[in-house]
Formats: C-alpha cells, structure tokens, sequence
C-alpha cells in the first residue's frame, strides 16, 4: 500500500481526503489510499510516522504549516523563504526516512487570483500572519503586487491593526484575502472585522476557506458589490502540485 494524508487540527472541514480518493479511484490505483490524521500537537508527528510505515508524503494545514519545519530533513528553497509547508514527501535515505518540506499553496492561491486580477488590483490586504499568509505574500510579491498584512498586534513588519482598517486604507488596497480560518466549518456565523460597509465594486474579495462555499465574510462582500472568490480552485491547485511532487519529487518545478 501507498499511504498519504492530512496532518492538521481540526480537520472536519477538508476535502482534501474526496480529493485524493477521487484522483485514487480515476487514475485505478487500488493501492494508494489518503487518511485523516487530526494531531493537535505537532510532537505527535513522530508516533504518526512510526505507526504508519507505508505513508509516502502528506498535506499540512492549520496549525503546523510552520511548526512542521523543525521535524523535516530538508526544505525546499521556495518553501523556506515562505516559511511554511504544507507538502511533506517521505523517502528512505541510507536506511532513514528522509521528509522534504515543500508549498504548493502559493502556487495555488496564484494561479488561482491571476484570472480575476484587474488592472487596478495592485494592492492587497492580507488578513492573518500565518502559514498561509506567508505563501499568498509570495504569490503577491511574484504578481508585482504590493501588500501589507492585518493582524490583532502589529509589531510584525508590513502589518497592521483591523482597527486601522478605514475609507482612506480601503481606496488604496483593493484586493482583500482572508487566510485565518475565521468563518470556516463549524464556526460560520463568524467573520474577519473588517468595516464591510466601506467595501465597493472595485474591490476583488478572496477566502481561502472553501467549507462554507460563501463564507459570512464572501457574503458581506457580495452584498457590498464586491467580485468573490473562495479557495476551492485554489485547494484543488494545490493538491495537483502535491501529487506532481509525490509521484515525482526529483521533477517537481517549483515556479
């Protein structure tokens, strides 16, 4: 058997395993198989690898995309610049395993905004400094967009407060993407406070969650005659880019 999974905590919202399974059962590969591994510790990592010896490679999500690093042999150059992996492939080297740490969401959340991007979409708001936000900030940077990050605490560079969000802010940054996992499945009465009133047509509205399909914050949006987009097309994206990768890492392009 060809074991692949999840790693993350809580994991009720993802699709990640009808994904795989669905790619499994196409491609008629009876032998591969993708797990749900909900592990609220990262130090459980370890016990996990040990006690499924035919996993071959995993997906991370919320809350390990950066606490996964120090437990990796290796990452790659993109992926350490982000500072965040979400694709983890295991190979046996002179006896050991051996887990190279990769991104493919900024790949996915690229290729995935690109089609929508409008002439004036030059700057963006990125709502959270987590593991996801970094790989968005590389897809920005890649799409000479300029961006800052939005966060309860600003002592991070290029972040500043939701309280700091306001007309002046909005006229200038008109792409907002939400990378906190504020409004996802079950929590989805929930949303990032923006002042929601202040948005218009001219701005592009981005979730990365895709569990509720419209979150309350692609709702507000809509509402306030925003373009909308979830993370649907951009999970899909990425998990193409994690299949190239464990079928064959020594090919894998990371541009």
């Amino acid at each position: 058997m060809k074991q692949f999974g999840l790693i993350g905590y809580p994991l009720g919202h993802s699709y990640s395993k009808d994904f795989f399974t669905k790619k499994f059962n196409e491609l008629e590969l009876t032998d591969h198989s993708y797990d749900l591994f909900p592990v609220m510790s990262i130090n459980r990592v370890v016990p996990l690898l040990q006690q499924n010896p035919d996993l071959q490679g995993f997906n991370v999500t919320i809350p390990h995309k950066q606490t996964i690093i120090p437990f990796l042999n290796e990452v790659t150059p993109v992926a350490k610049k982000i500072f965040a992996v979400n694709t983890v492939n295991i190979t046996v080297k002179k006896g050991s395993l051996w887990l190279t740490g990769y991104n493919t969401d900024y790949i996915g959340f690229r290729d995935s905004i690109k089609p929508v991007l409008k002439e004036h979409h030059t700057r963006a708001l990125i709502l959270g400094t987590g593991g996801s936000s970094k790989a968005v900030a590389y897809a920005f940077e890649e799409l000479g967009i300029e961006y800052l990050f939005v966060s309860r605490s600003s002592n991070i560079a290029q972040t500043i407060q939701y309280s700091e969000i306001n007309e002046s802010v909005l006229s200038m940054f008109s792409i907002i993407v939400n990378t906190t996992p504020v409004g996802m499945e079950p929590n989805i009465n929930e949303k990032p406070e923006i002042p929601y009133e202040l948005l218009g047509e001219k701005h592009l509205v981005f979730d990365l969650i895709y569990n509720p399909e419209e979150t309350e914050f692609l709702k507000n949006a809509r509402l306030a005659g925003c373009e909308t987009k979830n993370g649907v097309e951009m999970l899909n994206l990425q998990a193409e880019e994690a299949w190239k990768i464990w079928q064959n890492a020594g090919d894998f392009d990371e541009n």
